[in-house]
């Protein structure tokens, strides 16, 4: 028979294999890089697996969502990132594909990466995760307002930077 602590081990694996995917999609999204999305998502999963007893099984995805942007914000402010990240121009990158999407996609990752990381963080959440502003407020630890004036900024500076880009809406 199983203790309580091997049993509260088992839900985490369980969850942390369930949520994994995802989470590094959504931390790519924030970042612009995989290998910094999977430390972004280690950590994240480290610290969730140390608050893993007091957290409730339904509301474990947003709590970890929170954790994961905050863990975002704390790797931007680290001085190795700022000195990566010095240059405002991303080196051209093109694709021998001839899918257009493919394209689009690169380009919007691109403007993306261009904005500060509270704009960039209210983007994905909203519009990638689709998130309600109540839980994209929620998940960034701030306000209903900073959310929607985040979104306001963000989507115009997107707007700027991809002036010359048709980007087609999901359906």
């Amino acid at each position: 028979m199983k203790t309580e602590e091997q049993q509260q081990e088992a839900e985490f694996r369980s969850f942390a294999t369930a949520q994994r995917d995802s989470l590094r999609r959504y931390a790519y999204l924030l970042c612009g890089d995989w290998y910094e999305a999977d430390d972004i998502v280690q950590k994240a999963l480290t610290k969730m697996f140390a608050a893993w007893k007091r957290v409730e099984p339904g509301g474990a995805p947003a709590y970890v969502r929170r954790i994961v942007t905050n863990v975002y914000f704390s790797h931007r402010r680290l001085s190795w990132v700022r000195r990566e990240r010095a240059s405002d121009e991303l080196p051209v990158r093109r694709l021998d594909r001839p899918q257009e999407a493919v394209d689009q996609r690169l380009e919007l990752i691109a403007a993306l990466d261009r904005l500060p990381p509270r704009q960039r963080a209210t983007l994905v959440l909203r519009f990638w995760e689709q998130l309600s502003v109540d839980e994209t407020a929620a998940a960034m630890g701030c306000s209903t307002g900073t959310v929607k004036s985040q979104c306001a900024k963000g989507i115009a500076k997107m707007r700027d930077l991809l002036t010359d880009t048709v980007v087609p809406a999901r359906a």
